[in-house]
């Protein structure tokens, strides 16, 4: 991404930002209408966040009761020193890896889990506890989701 146009950027830029992630399809002449500018206006802006990996993709969000028919689970991983970045590769390759940061604290990653039967969450934490560098993980199952300010 273009360091120096995330800098740049304006308050229509911003507004078109914000209306895009209430609603990624929303069509552009409606984003004209609600941003009050013309629709090519907004072709051209979108067309430079995307090239510039401002805006890295669109994508599609589940209802929670489509989305709670999978187990989720968060799952705190503690490498050995110098093998992170082999993990890591790992990790990406199992799609059920919905997230990895790395972290400060007690452990070096925390993966978000998403898994379609507990079944399928107990062989992928019996995976990723074979994963050459792993030490040890630790394992919070999603019960509930209270607060959910990514859904809008």
């Amino acid at each position: 991404m273009c360091l120096e146009l995330v800098k740049t950027l304006d308050d229509l830029d911003r507004a078109l930002i914000s209306l895009l992630q209430v609603n990624a399809r929303e069509s552009t002449a409606n984003l004209a209408r609600k941003l009050g500018v013309a629709r090519t206006t907004v072709l051209a802006r979108l067309a430079r966040l995307e090239q510039h990996q401002v805006i890295a993709g669109y994508t599609v969000r589940l209802a929670q009761d489509v989305e709670g028919r999978s187990i989720q689970a968060y799952v705190g991983i503690t490498v050995q020193p110098r093998s992170g970045k082999d993990v890591a590769r790992r990790l990406a390759r199992m799609p059920e890896v919905q997230l990895l940061c790395t972290v400060s604290g007690e452990f070096d990653y925390v993966a978000w889990l998403r898994a379609d039967t507990p079944e399928r969450l107990d062989a992928l934490l019996d995976e990723i506890g074979e994963v050459e560098g792993v030490i040890k993980t630790t394992t919070s199952i999603v019960l509930a989701k209270r607060i959910d300010r990514v859904a809008r």
